[in-house]
């Protein structure tokens, strides 16, 4: 007799007469039936990963663990670099993913003075630790600073050697779970943290360091969440801007308004103050707007924003700078929309304040000043107490929707500029989900709209977990990935994975990958071009073959009323797979299928059972056969010696497929 094939496994003895756990009640595998049913119809949708991987690196090279659990993290790279700096609690991490060779990390402590906290009013003995907060450059050495037993304070790294610059209040929070976002700009200094512990905890936007101190007035803003900061050189060096981009409460308190809002800020970076008593100390030229991401025609509204990244412009143009940002809903659903820095900048230039009915003042409230001029009273009045601009920063394209939205919630995203191996320019966007997963996607453009399409979903950890950090290095094509464990480093192209030959390779539409020499190769590697489609919706035509291979014939003999089970891996999620017996379809999985397998229960062998079965995956035209059995008649001889197995392999379903069916619909 054939063995039983991978992943398949008679379910009790071959007669149905002979005992055993299954043989003996129909309601297991009724149960198994059932669970396999719900689980067929959960799912991805086909705006969902089209196919999943794992990356486990190259031992040594790719990963390197923590030996500890680091609550709290922050992650600092330098483009082209090998090293990563990563901080945690009462040390700094330096990890070095040399080209080729094993990774290593070394360590710098650096402690905290825990007698000043002990006589403080502090929740616990964790406040007494010194979390590192952020890493900078600064000159030749590595600005660190942390919490330091809540006296938050500063060191810097040179050549290994460490020395302490003191309290810094402003640069780091007291505790490792306050809102911070701190912004350097030459021997500027902007950050959004407190400086005092018990009072003034009213979240402000100041000039810590710089010519000017300055803040925000403490009643525009309505409890802000700070998200991304930046500045912006204009054409003029007098109207260079700052942006940053929060969520804060939302004003409307009707039961049916959102309960947060998302807003982009604008300050004038050369700001000096205003001219009374009341405004001498705060920026005159703050204005904020909402930022709109909606799909009208789904009515869904996306008011959370999660995360940030300005994608330059590759011709220098400031205007042209896309803002992808991410967003989600009350029920943890996410949305992605992209925004231009020139229609924001136009939106602040043009808008009316939002319920300030009369003519605007001269000079209008956000305006930037040449020659370092200080902003009129009756100017800095008006902006005080309308801060807000009426008109709404929407999407870019014609339809001002989201570039896609999508089930699954979305925390943080980077995005690559990449030019494929034929000149076309693409966006991937990597996105972090709740659940440690990261999401490649590709956007493309067609005409004025854009195309997106998800790529894949890759676990980057060893052990499984939420990522606290990651950092985008487009020089080494690499992405650096920090959890509570480790620190991964995962290529961007990644085209091992794609399997099923040429037509495989570029149904996954990766614009690093392509065909060359019998191999899914990526274009850096390559040294010449590579074949690769330009047809989002038939890429597998390109290919020389018009058809794929057939998968090979596999035999199991089986006795007479036998139960058995078929399982075809799903390689792709935006496929349907079908179970063909004969010319019948016995057992169809949809794109939304939950389980990893379409799996043909067979509960009963019948006569009329045995025969050729193929899985068939369809996936718009493309079309290929995954596998290919045939179920023989067993002989009486060879159904005796299955007996003493029979128990054996009932048992090892139950303990490997049940659970995993279970698993995936607790997990969904």
């Amino acid at each position: 007799m054939t063995p039983p094939p991978p992943g398949c496994a008679s379910l009790g003895a071959q007669r149905a007469r002979v005992p055993g756990p299954l043989a003996r009640s129909r309601l297991p595998l009724r149960l198994l039936l059932l669970l396999w049913t719900a689980a067929a119809t959960q799912g991805h949708p086909k705006n969902g990963p089209r196919i999943s991987a794992v990356w486990k690196g190259r031992a040594g090279q790719d990963w390197v663990d923590f030996g500890l659990a680091e609550p709290h993290t922050v992650l600092f790279h330098e483009p082209g670099s090998s090293s990563v700096w990563v901080g945690g609690r009462g040390k700094v991490y330096l990890f070095d993913f040399p080209e080729g060779k094993n990774a290593s990390v070394r360590t710098v402590n650096i402690g905290s003075t825990k007698g000043s906290c002990l006589d403080k009013r502090v929740s616990g003995a964790q406040d007494c630790e010194n979390y590192i907060t952020l890493l900078e450059r600064q000159g030749e050495g590595l600005l660190i600073c942390g919490t330091n037993a809540r006296r938050p304070s500063c060191w810097s790294l040179v050549n290994g050697t460490v020395e302490s610059l003191g309290e810094r209040r402003g640069y780091a929070p007291f505790s490792p779970d306050e809102n911070s976002l701190v912004l350097f700009d030459g021997d500027e200094v902007y950050s959004t943290i407190r400086k005092q512990e018990y009072n003034g905890k009213i979240p402000r936007f100041r000039r810590i360091q710089g010519e000017i101190e300055l803040y925000t007035s403490d009643t525009v803003m309505q409890n802000p969440q700070f998200i991304k900061a930046t500045i912006v050189h204009q054409d003029q060096a007098y109207d260079d801007k700052i942006y940053y981009f929060f969520r804060e409460d939302n004003p409307d308190k009707n039961p049916e308004a959102p309960l947060n809002v998302s807003r982009v800020a604008q300050l004038c970076r050369g700001d000096q103050g205003g001219e009374s008593s009341l405004s001498v100390s705060k920026w005159n030229t703050f204005l904020k707007a909402m930022l709109v991401c909606s799909d009208v025609a789904s009515n869904k509204n996306f008011n959370r924003l999660q995360d940030v990244f300005l994608l330059p412009d590759p011709n220098g143009q400031w205007r042209d700078t896309r803002v992808y940002g991410v967003f989600s809903n009350p029920w943890n659903y996410s949305a992605v929309c992209v925004y231009s820095l020139g229609d924001i900048d136009k939106v602040f230039r043009t808008s009316s304040l939002k319920g300030y009915h009369t003519s605007l003042p001269n000079p209008r409230p956000g305006k930037c000043l040449p020659d370092r001029q200080s902003i009129p009273t009756e100017t800095f009045q008006v902006a005080d107490s309308h801060p807000e601009v009426a008109q709404r920063v929407e999407p870019m394209g014609p339809s001002k929707t989201p570039l896609f939205h999508s089930k699954y919630h979305y925390q943080k995203v980077v995005v690559h500029r990449m030019q494929a191996s034929r000149g076309e320019t693409f966006h991937v966007l990597y996105l972090t989900t709740d659940r440690g997963i990261i999401h490649k996607v590709v956007e493309s453009e067609e005409g004025e709209r854009s195309l997106v399409f998800n790529i894949m979903e890759i676990q980057p950890f060893h052990h499984p977990a939420t990522i606290q950090a990651m950092s985008l290095d487009t020089e080494r094509r690499k992405l650096y990935v920090s959890s509570q464990w480790e620190v991964s480093q995962v290529p961007l192209d990644l085209c091992e994975v794609y399997g099923g030959g040429c037509h495989g390779c570029l149904m996954a539409r990766d614009p690093y990958c392509g065909w060359d020499q019998g191999r899914c190769v990526s274009i850096y590697s390559s040294q010449g071009p590579v074949l690769q489609s330009i047809n989002p919706e038939e890429p597998h035509t390109e290919c020389p073959n018009p058809k794929p291979d057939k998968a090979p014939l596999q035999k199991v003999s089986l006795a007479r009323n036998s139960r058995y089970y078929l399982s075809c891996p799903m390689e792709s999620r935006h496929a349907t797979y079908s179970w063909r017996h004969e010319e019948n379809v016995e057992q169809s999985c949809e794109p939304g299928h939950q389980s990893p397998n379409c799996i043909l229960f067979i509960e009963n062998l019948t006569a009329r059972q045995y025969g050729h079965y193929r899985c068939e995956a369809q996936e718009g035209s493309y079309f290929r056969e995954a596998q290919h059995w045939e179920l023989l008649p067993e002989d009486g001889a060879t159904a005796e010696h299955l007996l003493g197995r029979a128990r054996a392999l009932a048992t090892s379903l139950w303990l490997g497929v049940l659970p995993t069916l279970a698993l995936g619909l607790l997990v969904h």
